[in-house]
């Protein structure tokens, strides 16, 4: 007897609908996630070790717009350029197509990454200091906006019999590890639930971006294990997919950054770190 399995809930991606203007799951994660780092930044912005350090509550909104901005552009030009790439030469408009959906992680966090590179110059506060202060603010939003790849019914898990195993409407009869959740879980809770407790005591300028790039690098290659690959790529070299093949220089990087935090002579804790 063939074991029964669960069965994905077929959410409508749309809220709702008025005319030509639809309010979706995924576009409300993305400001879910927006709204828990400004409420958790504008806490930490309060406490005299970062208002010492240079941050203000009109420094850190400032950021969070500019933040968000990097996210959604670099996310996009990451997901064509990685991913994409044969459909971006062959119709360079595809870039803009984004009412069927692309967005990147390691694209948003380039985008972040030259978004805060500008602000640390505008506002002459070390780059490190101004990444280990936001740092904690983004995995809340990754988990967040994994929950609205599984409201979605999109990037499912590679085909298993696990028991809480699950089909997805698109994705043929077989049932799928819902790897959404893993990655909400790990990338989400997890990670922020490792980061605010690591940057709860002051830590040497760096050691906090360090860490969150260790941990979402370790995170996803885990996860990319049960995750089904792209379907255009395939998967790699040495069997791994891109996601892994993009999360390992962030690994070695961040494992860099620590040891370089922790041995450097200037190695004067992060004020700036949340």
């Amino acid at each position: 007897m063939q074991p029964e399995y669960l069965m994905h809930p077929n959410i409508d991606p749309v809220i709702v609908s008025v005319g030509p203007l639809a309010v979706r799951w995924y576009g409300l994660m993305y400001l879910l996630g927006l709204a828990f780092a400004f409420w958790w930044g504008s806490r930490q912005v309060k406490q005299p070790r970062h208002s010492q350090a240079g941050w203000t509550e009109k420094r850190f909104s400032d950021l969070v717009f500019w933040s968000f901005m990097g996210v959604i552009l670099g996310g996009r030009i990451g997901y064509v350029l990685f991913y994409k790439f044969a459909d971006f030469i062959a119709n360079p408009l595809f870039l803009f197509d984004v009412l069927n959906g692309g967005m990147s992680f390691h694209g948003g966090l380039l985008g972040v990454i030259t978004v805060l590179a500008i602000f640390a110059k505008k506002t002459q506060m070390p780059l490190l200091r101004v990444g280990d202060f936001v740092a904690p603010l983004v995995p809340v939003g990754l988990g967040f906006g994994r929950i609205g790849n599984f409201i979605n019914g999109e990037l499912w898990g590679r085909v298993s019999d696990v028991p809480w195993a699950m089909v997805f409407p698109d994705a043929g009869p077989d049932p799928r590890h819902p790897s959404q959740l893993y990655q909400a879980f790990l990338e989400g809770a997890v990670l922020f639930a490792l980061l605010a407790f690591f940057a709860r005591k002051p830590r040497p300028m760096g050691a906090v971006s360090g860490l969150f790039l260790i941990g979402y690098g370790c995170a996803r290659f885990v996860v990319e294990f049960f995750r089904q690959p792209d379907a255009h790529l395939g998967l790699l070299s040495l069997g791994w997919s891109m996601g892994q093949w993009l999360s390992l220089p962030m690994i070695l990087i961040g494992a860099a950054m620590m040891v370089w935090a922790y041995r450097s002579k200037g190695n004067t804790a992060a004020k700036g770190a949340a």
